[in-house]
């Protein structure tokens, strides 16, 4: 009683300075991230340029990711299955070239599911929408993503597959900030890049993928999504797999 009445006395600006600063720390955070994402400089610049040029040959590229001896491709069956798709998700395949998994996931979502192929190259969207009609896969839509948002839809997908491209990312936090307003709660990414370990690693992945696993690890993580899980399957690249935090 006694602690209520004393409650009750205290002046109306005490309430009002205690409003003022409850209602700064919660919007603290986000004006900083807001700031840091319109400031963020390429990491990577010139990464994508070899995709953009403007006589870039689509079969060139089929031949060169679709070929047995890559090691993605020669277990992208076991990757599916790692991934655990099911009937009705939606996921959305990003830097989905020449559309190696998307057909693959397409298959696997059925046609209660979507599957949105990601791209900045606009001619391997066209490639992935012509194999769709050849195939008959009408549960593929392709999104033409820029070199910082994968434009999709908010809070439109499930899981989010990144294949050898997080390295390509040339505005990391805004591509991933990005990718978390399209996920759904609980939504999950699921990352496949180069093993760059200084001493083993080729003398290509060392000039070519900036950074390692830990580095893309703490970007991802400080992007709002905590590892749960990481696959064996691959020698020569890791899986890892995110959960967005809620």
């Amino acid at each position: 009683m006694v602690g209520s009445m004393r409650f009750r006395s205290m002046p109306t600006s005490f309430f009002l300075k205690l409003f003022l600063v409850i209602f700064s720390l919660c919007n603290a955070t986000p004006r900083m991230t807001s700031q840091a994402l319109t400031e963020e400089k390429s990491v990577n610049p010139g990464i994508n340029d070899n995709f953009m040029a403007a006589e870039l040959n689509v079969s060139e590229w089929v031949e060169r990711f679709e070929r047995e001896g890559r090691e993605v491709y020669d277990q992208r069956m076991d990757i599916v299955s790692a991934i655990g798709l099911g009937p009705g998700q939606d996921i959305a395949d990003i830097g989905a070239g020449t559309g190696l998994f998307t057909g693959l996931f397409s298959d696997a979502v059925g046609k209660d599911g979507k599957v949105y192929a990601v791209d900045i190259v606009p001619v391997f969207l066209s490639n992935i929408l012509k194999r769709a009609k050849e195939t008959g896969r009408t549960n593929i839509k392709t999104v033409l993503g820029t070199s910082k948002s994968t434009r999709l839809p908010n809070k439109s997908i499930d899981k989010v597959f990144i294949c050898d491209t997080y390295h390509h990312f040339e505005f990391p936090a805004n591509t991933l900030a990005s990718i978390s307003r399209a996920l759904r709660s609980g939504g999950e990414i699921i990352l496949i890049d180069f093993k760059r370990e200084e001493g083993e690693s080729s003398d290509w992945i060392l000039k070519h993928v900036r950074a390692g696993e830990p580095v893309f690890t703490a970007e991802i993580e400080a992007a709002g999504f905590e590892k749960i899980a990481s696959y064996k399957l691959l020698k020569d690249n890791y899986i890892l797999r995110f959960r967005k935090r809620n």
